[in-house]
Order: structure tokens, then C-alpha cells, then sequence
């Protein structure tokens, strides 16, 4: 049987968007509580976000370096059911809140993949994106996918410069568990483009069933 690759959409701003990249079959949506990101959203834009997907839709909270306070209050306010940390948290950090959480890593500066295994042990997944480790993510720019040891291809969730043009080729290279696309299906930076997320998940299904 195929393995069926996951699709997450990250750095939605507005409901419709939401609804839209559930119906299309994308499995998770990310928010992005980060202020200096053209993508950040308040918490009363996260919740309503949140109440107005369907069911079967994994809801991921974005943060970078933030302290304990702002992580909790999104918690409390919004259905979220997953945490991804984008900064140099630490693992005692990330794993201290009563959520699941992910954890992005920067591959242009390098990374130790492996080591970053080892630190973050208990994170669900590691994210791979293009930026220099530690630095803000969405350069909409890929890393060399080389880069990736081939014992670890398909646990990582795939990011960086994806965009329904590309992603096809990736999943057939790295065999990730999941793709995690921003820019790439966007008009403009936060504002998603419905006929780009049909096309990103008409690539996925496609390459899925080779």
C-alpha cells in the first residue's frame, strides 16, 4: 500500500481559508502567534479560525522564542492541538506544556540532524526548513534535500520553499510524512489562493498513488 503523504498549510489568517484548505483534504492548519511575521494572528482571529473548521482538522499554534505566558494564554483561549516552536526553546521548554509539540529546525546553517534527534526526543516530529537554525522561518526558499540522512526521510515534516510546483518532486526525493507549505499557496503573504491549494493537493494525491 501507498504511504499517503500529510499536508499542512500554515499561516492562515482568515476562516474561509481555513474551511477551504479542510474541505480540499489538508490535514492541519498552522497559526502563527509570532509578531513579526506578516502571517501573525491575534487570539481572537485564532479562535475564530478554530470555530469555524470541521472536525478531523489538527490545529497547530506557531511560536517563536516566546515566554510561557503567551504560549499559555493561546492554549486557554483557542482549540489548539498541537505546538510548534520555531526558535532555540529548549526541549524542557517545548515539552512543558499539555500539548504535543513539533519542533522546526533550520537546515541552512548545517544542522545536525542528528543531533536535533536526540535533543528534541520527545517532539512529535521535526520540521525541516530552509532558514539558518534558531532564525525565523519563511524565506520561501529550499534547502538541499541531500542534506536529509536517509534513515530519518520519512519521519520529518518537509519545509521550505514548497509550492504546488515543486512538491511533487520533493515528496518522490525525501519520502517525508508530511509537507508543510505557506508562501507557496499564497496571493499575497497570509492570504491563501484556493486555486494553488487545489493544485498542491492534486500534485500530493498524485504522487501519492505512483
Amino acid at each position: 500500500m501507498n504511504t499517503r503523504t500529510r499536508v499542512k498549510i500554515c499561516g492562515i489568517t482568515r476562516p474561509d481559508d481555513g474551511i477551504e484548505a479542510a474541505r480540499l483534504g489538508v490535514d492541519a492548519i498552522g497559526l502563527v502567534f509570532y509578531e513579526k511575521s506578516p502571517r501573525n494572528v491575534s487570539i481572537e482571529q485564532a479562535r475564530v479560525i478554530c470555530e469555524a473548521l470541521p472536525g478531523f482538522v489538527t490545529v497547530v499554534s506557531l511560536f517563536m522564542n516566546p515566554d510561557a505566558e503567551q504560549v499559555n494564554k493561546v492554549l486557554a483561549a483557542c482549540a489548539i492541538d498541537l505546538i510548534q516552536f520555531h526558535g532555540t526553546e529548549s526541549a524542557d521548554f517545548c515539552q512543558s506544556f499539555d500539548r504535543p509539540y513539533i519542533k522546526a529546525v533550520g537546515m541552512a546553517g548545517n544542522e545536525k540532524l542528528v543531533d536535533a534527534m536526540q535533543q528534541y526526543s520527545t517532539a512529535k516530529a521535526l520540521l525541516l526548513d530552509s532558514h539558518v537554525s534558531g532564525a525565523a522561518g519563511g524565506t520561501g526558499e529550499t534547502f538541499d534535500w541531500n542534506a536529509i540522512p536517509q534513515q530519518y526521510r520519512n519521519s520529518v515534516i518537509l519545509a521550505g520553499g514548497l509550492k504546488p510546483d515543486n512538491v511533487a518532486a520533493a515528496i518522490r526525493k525525501v519520502q517525508p510524512y508530511a509537507v508543510d507549505l505557506s508562501s507557496g499557496v499564497e496571493s499575497e503573504p497570509g492570504i491563501k489562493d484556493a486555486a494553488l491549494m487545489v493544485q498542491l493537493m492534486n500534485e500530493v494525491r498524485e504522487v501519492n498513488c505512483e
